[in-house]
């Protein structure tokens, strides 16, 4: 497709780490192709780079299986009207970030129209309800995989996928000071502990109990260390405060406005949820504790179905148990605190550090250029299709 020809984007993102993917996916697109319109859903990023978004973003940030039930109606409205406004402008591809469960039905429908789909963000179908790639691959064209070993499960199942690498590898330094990140932070502190308990209330809710009770004891045994928690929104920021005041009074706890990077850069150690986050906690090297707690309903199904020998990103990568992961009746304050101390321990002599390093590495392959390569690809090679469908 020549660069100057005009060319439609579709992008569905369901959340704040979607959000960020496919704004630099965006971004990419723009510098390829001069004359390039996007529409979809998208959070305040991918508005910036251009989106006109269909429905807030926010209505379709619900995670768990129990959590979705009650959301269902209004989810189901928004796939229709999406489905409904996306085959009327007929884009030249469509590409679902991550949120597979919202995104494949969509993708499915625009694919039976011979609209080209791409997923971007391989589901955890190699960790846990494999069946699922018979539906993927009746819903999608194409995978872009962040991780590796992604791809080699798509090849083994004859459905075309890329490893373009993580974007968080490309955008964060391969090395990032301790004191840099204080200074930025305006931290003066000689030890410091960040509480990452999650981005969403339903997480606050089931870590932030646990993960306080955690800091007062480290405090106990540690007394010179000083607690931050970056905070994603002022919501979340008062519904773990709340917590706080009820629960450890006297910690030593700084609420950060946003900066969570900065915030895990600022840190000796981070205690912190699953997901994304332990991916950027490895990239900034820091040693860290995870922990998750599901909704009961959603990790009696889930526990079942689960494959895979770990569920953090960084142990996931390495194949092996570089930091301690601990799940559901697992996460107890003593727990916590005994991880977080071997963690420093093993941290300390540079073989952890080491090996973070080594993984950031392998993760880099400039992934926004190639998920927008095989983007262009797509609508290019469905273009002339696409001309003839459009009125003259």
């Amino acid at each position: 497709m020549h660069a100057s020809q005009p060319l439609t984007v579709a992008l569905l993102a369901g959340e704040h780490s979607g959000d960020l993917l496919g704004a630099g996916l965006m971004r990419a697109l723009k510098e390829r192709h001069q004359d390039v319109t996007f529409i979809g859903v998208g959070g305040p990023l991918m508005t910036a780079e251009g989106l006109t978004s269909l429905v807030p973003m926010e209505d379709l940030a619900v995670m768990g299986i129990a959590e979705v039930v009650g959301r269902l109606p209004t989810l189901l409205r928004h796939r229709k009207q999406i489905v409904a406004t996306l085959l009327k402008q007929r884009p030249a591809v469509f590409i679902g970030i991550d949120a597979p469960d919202f995104n494949l039905p969509i993708a499915k429908r625009l694919k039976a129209h011979g609209i080209p789909t791409l997923h971007y963000v391989s589901p955890s179908v190699w960790a846990w309800r494999q069946g699922r790639i018979k539906g993927i691959k009746e819903s999608v064209d194409h995978v872009l995989c962040l991780l590796p070993f992604e791809k080699d499960f798509y090849d083994q199942h004859g459905l075309p996928a890329t490893f373009v690498g993580h974007p968080l590898a490309d955008v964060i330094p391969m090395h990032w000071e301790k004191a840099d990140a204080r200074t930025e932070l305006g931290l003066t502190d000689n030890f410091v502990v960040a509480l990452l308990p999650g981005s969403r209330s339903g997480e606050i809710a089931r870590l932030g109990p646990v993960f306080l009770a955690a800091a007062e004891k480290f405090h106990e045994r540690h007394p010179q260390a000083k607690f931050i928690s970056p905070m994603i929104s002022n919501a979340r920021a008062e519904q773990f405060r709340a917590l706080q005041q009820q629960l450890a009074p006297n910690l030593p706890l700084t609420l950060i406005d946003g900066q969570s990077r900065t915030a895990m850069a600022a840190a000796d150690a981070l205690l912190l949820t699953s997901g994304t986050v332990t991916l950027e906690a490895m990239l900034i090297k820091r040693p860290m504790a995870v922990a998750y707690r599901f909704n009961w309903l959603s990790y009696q199904l889930i526990k079942r179905m689960f494959k895979a020998k770990f569920f953090s990103l960084p142990n996931l990568l390495a194949d092996e148990a570089l930091v301690p992961e601990l799940v559901q009746e697992q996460v107890t304050p003593e727990a916590l605190v005994a991880a977080l101390e071997k963690q420093l321990a093993e941290a300390n002599d540079g073989a952890l550090i080491e090996r973070f390093s080594e993984l950031h590495r392998n993760l880099q392959r400039d992934a926004d250029v190639l998920s927008a390569s095989v983007a262009l690809e797509l609508a290019s090679v469905n273009h002339s299709i696409l001309s003839k469908d459009k009125p003259v």
